[in-house]
């Protein structure tokens, strides 16, 4: 992430800190001591996050008490980072997957929810700070040098390792979130934590990062340890972070292209939403399948008139509401009318 934060430092962050905690002036201009308007100095010294290529900093670097290096700095700009640019990142690309993937008639489903498009919005502006805020100490640890992120080839275990970090990373996050996923449904958790994502019976691209936050904090967590236990390159490091966001509009497209038994995708993934205690793995089915939670999707889902039938969706709200009764008691969700579904 110190790839990242140097490029937001370079074009934004410098001229932030130097406008709000600006360096105070030196006391004179060395050798005249009767000018007291000389441009404080700064210890602070430019290096290259990345050898792959380099910003020179302009004077606004060194003009904040805050330099790059100071770590209340960097915590802020972290944070900032994961906030911000999280909403930009959710807005635009669920946008664009609301707009080019997701089949409006969806929202004509029994279980569609009312006004749930704005619900979907809310609850991910609401989370999406606190998530941030309980990430960033993460993000220090790591530019601080404390994790095994490598830059060049040579710094790393070889060749071999920059192909195999990549299934390695979606292996073991995908076993991480399994467990944890499956973890926030036991009953203990569920109702608390959990339930506010499952408020979508049938999600929109903008469910994709409405969570409660402590869920998808802790959903997030074998994400952010993965570099501490294991080497990873940087750019691949930040390639995989843009990765996970993609992956999780993704998933709650409801567009089913392949019924793939391997992957976990938006069909395997929709099958958890109606049916709750199916599919919880993120990227493979391998650890469902492991752990005798797997449930293959129907045929009929990637089948377009089929997937949109009254029938299919009737065997859907059947299923799903006799197992709300079960995990939730009574259903407290408020559903848009049929007939304004239709007028629309």
């Amino acid at each position: 992430m110190d790839v990242v934060l140097e490029v937001t430092d370079q074009f934004m962050f410098d001229y932030m800190y130097a406008w709000l905690l600006p360096a105070r002036p030196a006391l004179y201009d060395f050798p005249d001591k009767t000018n007291g308007t000389a441009q404080s100095f700064s210890s602070w010294v430019y290096e290259p996050a990345t050898k792959f290529f380099s910003l020179e900093p302009s004077q606004a670097a060194y003009q904040s008490i805050w330099t790059r290096d100071n770590i209340y700095r960097q915590a802020l700009s972290l944070f900032l980072i994961l906030w911000l640019f999280g909403l930009v990142t959710y807005y635009v690309f669920a946008s664009l997957s609301y707009i080019f993937v997701f089949d409006k008639k969806t929202m004509e489903h029994p279980k569609f929810l009312k006004n749930q498009v704005w619900l979907e919005i809310k609850q991910t502006n609401a989370a999406l700070p606190v998530m941030a805020f309980f990430t960033f100490p993460f993000l220090v640890a790591e530019v601080r040098g404390y994790s095994l992120l490598y830059d060049t080839t040579a710094e790393g275990p070889g060749r071999w390792y920059d192909f195999f970090q990549f299934p390695l990373f979606i292996m073991f996050t995908d076993f991480g979130i399994y467990w944890i996923h499956r973890g926030l449904h036991h009953p203990l958790v569920y109702k608390h934590l959990h339930k506010p994502h499952h408020k979508w019976i049938m999600p929109t691209p903008y469910a994709s990062h409405a969570f409660h936050p402590i869920d998808g904090f802790a959903q997030s967590i074998p994400y952010h340890i993965f570099p501490f236990i294991f080497p990873l390159q940087k750019m691949a490091y930040v390639g995989l972070f843009v990765f996970i966001n993609f992956w999780t509009i993704m998933i709650h497209d409801g567009e089913y292209y392949a019924n793939n038994p391997v992957i976990n995708g938006a069909a395997c993934h929709s099958v958890h939403h109606f049916a709750f205690n199916y599919n919880y793995g993120q990227f493979t089915t391998l650890w469902d399948r492991l752990g005798g939670s797997y449930r293959e999707p129907d045929g009929d889902m990637f089948a377009k008139e089929k997937k949109m039938s009254t029938t299919t969706w009737k065997k859907q709200v059947n299923e799903m509401e006799k197992i709300v009764k079960e995990v939730e008691g009574e259903d407290d969700r408020l559903y848009e009318p049929t007939e304004t579904k239709k007028s629309k």
